[in-house]
């Protein structure tokens, strides 16, 4: 038997605890987990957004993305403030602390992501890239 010929389910998560023991060892010196670099990152890139959109872009449920929200502003990286244009809403802003760390942390991020395929030629890291695509986000749609 190949090394290799086993379960997908299997190989998969072996291949998670590995990339989240490396992402952990990158953020954690900054108070940071892997989820919570996700979402500073959609800031990152624009920044005042409500929870929900930050969800529907992370892909995560609302009960999710409270806990990560309210992890981030307990240690000072976000804060919600009320929407001018509609009270019963609150908007998610990046503090300065969070802002601070954008471009430490997407290059700790890179270091991660060349570590763990550094075995592979760039075709082949675009072609995992893709089928991980497929398998997690473009077949969500044929869920039973």
């Amino acid at each position: 038997m190949e090394k290799f010929d086993i379960c997908v389910h299997f190989l998969l998560g072996k291949a998670l605890q590995r990339v989240n023991q490396v992402s952990k060892s990158k953020l954690s010196p900054y108070g940071v987990t892997p989820v919570q670099y996700a979402l500073l990152r959609q800031l990152w890139k624009k920044d005042r957004q409500f929870s929900y959109e930050l969800a529907e872009r992370l892909l995560l449920d609302s009960a999710t993305i409270t806990g990560i929200i309210d992890r981030l502003e307990h240690n000072g990286f976000i804060e919600r403030r009320v929407d001018p244009d509609d009270r019963r809403n609150k908007l998610v802003f990046l503090t300065e602390k969070g802002k601070s760390l954008e471009v430490l942390l997407c290059q700790k991020m890179d270091e991660m992501n060349k570590e763990v395929t550094s075995e592979f030629a760039d075709e082949e890291i675009r072609l995992f890239k893709k089928m991980l695509f497929d398998i997690g986000i473009s077949n969500k749609n044929t869920e039973g």
